[in-house]
């Protein structure tokens, strides 16, 4: 099975490419106290249509390029534009 991510767009510059930041809260082994963890993710998008701020789902995929790995794959919420 492929991974399924949920994050949010912070950057569509590239051309066809989102950076997607996913952030998690995770607990210390020993010291019980959590934390949070965020990561940086390259994602492919066919059709340039997600923005940043946007909240969405990448799945895991075939290596498309040297840090790519993820596809777009749909758009959970568009980002709300005040």
């Amino acid at each position: 099975m492929p991974k399924v991510i949920v994050g949010i767009v912070t950057s569509n510059k590239a051309y066809k490419t989102i950076t997607v930041l996913s952030s998690s809260r995770r607990t210390h082994p020993i010291y019980k106290k959590q934390y949070s963890v965020s990561k940086k993710i390259l994602a492919h998008d066919e059709k340039n249509e997600a923005n940043p701020g946007d909240k969405v789902q990448i799945i895991e995929t075939r290596p498309i390029s040297a840090r790519k790995h993820f596809k777009l794959e749909k758009n959970l919420r568009e980002a709300s534009t005040c």
